[in-house]
């Protein structure tokens, strides 16, 4: 008896906090479907008495370029994640395999600047973009997330894992060192790769404090951007439209986790550090 309490325990702290998690998402979804009257209602219980139907998500289609603001995230999100990549994996395969003066030093710096929120550094940049005439522009949006500190250092942990024999018989078979990192290492890479990529995606997705100072135009905005436009120049308080906006620029982040849910684990449960 005293085990089974032992095993239950720690699964129902665990159901308990999927709950409190889930919550806020399940509370969307319900009053996406509520009569508007519903919604008001001083009532803990978000299951509607009645469904309305699709009219929210109708209404937000007719009169919000949801389409549009989702194109303008996939565009920032999928560029930014390419260039990450691009300068992380090298630059991770340099920090884990090779030995150069300043390494270690260059690893703490790495580090350090983990710790720098993006607030930080936004006047200087804003006002580097605006010098260069680059506002107002899916560039705008990227190029401050460009170099991914958080990447050089999750991957650089997995390279760590390594085999450097299979590194040495690359080397004497005539490989050059950037056909080792890319046709090599990377492709051990694939779930520290795929778990970063949900990280990257997610976070740019949902990013509303960036786009805000660099984004003037409706034609530009991404997802979040977009929703709190719709939600100050169309749906005032018709929660029940903004809540079925929400559903639907959630919903590819959601669609992307479940697809890559294995990948995410393997990559976050191998990535040790060494």
């Amino acid at each position: 008896m005293t085990v089974m309490i032992r095993r239950a325990v720690p699964h129902f702290l665990l159901l308990l906090g999927a709950v409190w998690m889930l919550m806020p998402f399940v509370w969307m979804l319900c009053t996406a479907f509520k009569d508007p009257s519903e919604i008001f209602e001083a009532s803990l219980w978000p299951w509607p008495r009645t469904w309305y139907g699709w009219t929210h998500f109708l209404e937000v289609l007719k009169t919000a370029p949801i389409a549009r603001y989702m194109v303008n995230g996939a565009v920032v999100c999928t560029g930014i994640l390419i260039v990450q990549l691009l300068v992380a994996i090298p630059a991770a395969y340099a920090l884990a395999k090779h030995q150069f003066w300043g390494r270690d030093t260059l690893l703490l710096g790495i580090l350090a600047a983990l710790t720098i929120p993006i607030q930080v550094t936004a006047l200087p940049l804003y006002l580097g973009l605006s010098a260069l005439g680059w506002l107002n522009s899916y560039l705008a949006q990227m190029l401050p997330f460009f170099l991914s500190m958080f990447a050089i250092f999750l991957l650089r942990q997995h390279f760590k894992t390594f085999p450097d024999e299979i590194i040495q018989a690359a080397r004497l078979d005539g490989m050059t060192e950037w056909e080792i990192v890319w046709r090599v290492v990377t492709p051990s890479a694939t779930p520290a790769i795929a778990a970063f990529s949900i990280f990257s995606l997610v976070a740019h997705w949902n990013d509303l404090y960036w786009p805000m100072i660099v984004i003037s135009s409706t034609e530009l905005a991404p997802p979040p951007l977009g929703m709190l436009l719709f939600a100050t120049a169309e749906s005032g308080a018709n929660y029940g439209a903004l809540m079925a906006g929400a559903t639907l620029i959630t919903a590819p982040m959601v669609l992307a986790f479940l697809l890559a849910r294995r990948r995410f684990i393997q990559g976050i449960t191998m990535t040790g550090f060494r």
